[in-house]
């Protein structure tokens, strides 16, 4: 049922099994936001070195927990300076994402239209600077987002729960003005 490495992760997990037994989306991201915000600051969610590297090229994607009974993951991502996300969903699924440390900018995007040609129509609904502590639900329909690590110089380390195992996503890249063409992307854990 588990997949953990380290024992000072097991109180979360814990608290992360409770909140997806209410198995309503929007009540299972509002209790694990507020988990993650007030956990993280409180015990500083110490993990194994492995987790803290980052990928050149790349944000690193970690799989550090895997939940087969009730049916999430839980992921670390580490994010090198100025690595981030194209443009993408969560594949119709819930997320909590918390900054465990460092600094992450988040760009919320609202689709706007789904054209006969297949392209997209997005318009960027805000940004938001989220720091160490802070923590975030994506719902769908309005998941469609981009992470990047804005600081040119210290790495960022990110916590994200997702309602399934996130196999693949769409991303979508700009055609030009507020069009963007989708594309799946298949994803793989790192190391």
């Amino acid at each position: 049922m588990a997949l953990t490495e380290c024992a000072v992760v097991e109180p979360l997990i814990e608290r992360l099994r409770d909140a997806v037994r209410l198995r309503d989306a929007a009540a299972i991201g509002d209790r694990i936001k507020k988990d993650l915000e007030d956990f993280i600051p409180a015990s500083g969610l110490r993990l194994p070195e492995r987790y803290r590297q980052p990928k050149a090229g790349s944000y690193a994607r970690r799989l550090l927990y895997q939940d087969e009974e009730l049916g999430f993951t839980a992921l670390v991502m580490t994010w090198g300076p100025g690595q981030g996300t194209a443009l993408h969903d969560h594949a119709g699924m819930w997320c909590v994402e918390g900054v465990m440390e460092g600094d992450l900018e988040v760009t919320r995007y609202e689709l706007l239209e789904e054209r006969e040609d297949g392209a997209c129509r997005f318009a960027q609904r805000g940004a938001v600077h989220a720091a160490a502590g802070s923590a975030g639900s994506l719902i769908p329909p309005f998941d469609h987002h981009v992470l990047a690590n804005a600081d040119p110089e210290r790495v960022a380390i990110t916590l994200h729960v997702y309602g399934g195992e996130m196999s693949q996503c769409t991303i979508f890249e700009p055609i030009g003005g507020d069009l963007y063409r989708p594309l799946t992307r298949h994803l793989s854990y790192d190391d």
